[in-house]
């Protein structure tokens, strides 16, 4: 099996042969609608930005030093990944030059509501950087079963899913079933033999391309190159059942004051967003 990648088609081809059956696609120019498209570089963020600071794992980098890890990174000794940042409160700067954020496919998406925009659900517009050799830490599922897009504005990321009904082959961690206890970049076929029978796709994303991958898919990511993409989720009526599920069993892990709380919070805005389609 590979993935499709379209180019020009309708939002309601979209949503008939790949949003309502769940299955991932590249579009190959649907970033053509955002100024950051033939924006967004190494060196553009340099000479814009280069003070912002980023916190990584105890430590602080501007910008600019971001940028000098991951165009320095290796194979052998890659930069941290993912590096990244929460544009709307980071670099609020950049909001306009990704607009419309939907690229007038992801729509509706309830998360774009003033009533979502608290952040409360995991979800965020972020920007991601990251250099040869970087890779996301695990196989994993996204939290509050949102769908992801993830657009690549510079350099080339290659992506590995799983269509859906493999769960029994990628050993979720019993503590967290979202994320999968299989190295696979370098899978372990003694300790989790099963893994032999799944069927990953692996694919490469490049500038301006963007990848859908809907809520439920597994999925992980490495770094080919330096690396600048944009990530956003999206919710709505397809979706708001698990994702309230979700919101309830993470905030219970809080209290059940807690979990009520957001719960009902999360239910009201889901009821809100159903009414205004």
């Amino acid at each position: 099996m590979e993935i499709q990648r379209v180019d020009n088609i309708t939002h309601q081809e979209f949503l008939k042969n790949f949003y309502d059956p769940g299955i991932p696609v590249v579009f190959k120019n649907a970033s053509s609608v955002w100024k950051a498209k033939a924006l967004f570089s190494p060196q553009w963020f340099k000479t814009n930005y280069g003070e912002r600071i980023l916190n990584k794992e105890g430590k602080t980098y501007t910008m600019s030093e971001v940028f000098d890890l991951v165009e320095n990174s290796t194979v052998e000794n890659p930069a941290p990944y993912p590096l990244k940042y929460n544009i709307t409160t980071d670099i609020p700067e950049l909001l306009p030059l990704i607009q419309p954020l939907n690229l007038n496919y992801a729509l509706p998406n309830w998360l774009e509501s003033q009533w979502f925009k608290k952040g409360y659900w995991g979800s965020a517009t972020e920007l991601f950087i990251g250099g040869p050799g970087g890779k996301f830490p695990y196989l994993h599922l996204d939290y509050y079963h949102l769908n992801a897009w993830i657009t690549q504005l510079y350099g080339e990321k290659q992506f590995t899913v799983f269509p859906r009904g493999q769960e029994d082959l990628l050993y979720p961690k019993a503590d967290d079933p979202w994320r999968s206890e299989v190295n696979i970049f370098e899978p372990d076929y003694e300790k989790f033999p099963k893994y032999k029978d799944a069927t990953p796709i692996t694919f490469t994303v490049g500038p301006g391309e963007t990848l859908f991958i809907p809520f439920g898919t597994w999925h992980s990511a490495y770094s080919l190159t330096t690396t600048i993409s944009v990530a956003f989720d999206q919710l709505n009526e397809k979706n708001y059942k698990p994702f309230l599920k979700d919101v309830w069993d993470f905030k219970r892990r809080q209290g059940i004051v807690k979990a009520l709380t957001m719960h009902s919070y999360a239910w009201l805005g889901c009821k809100i967003g159903n009414s205004l389609r």
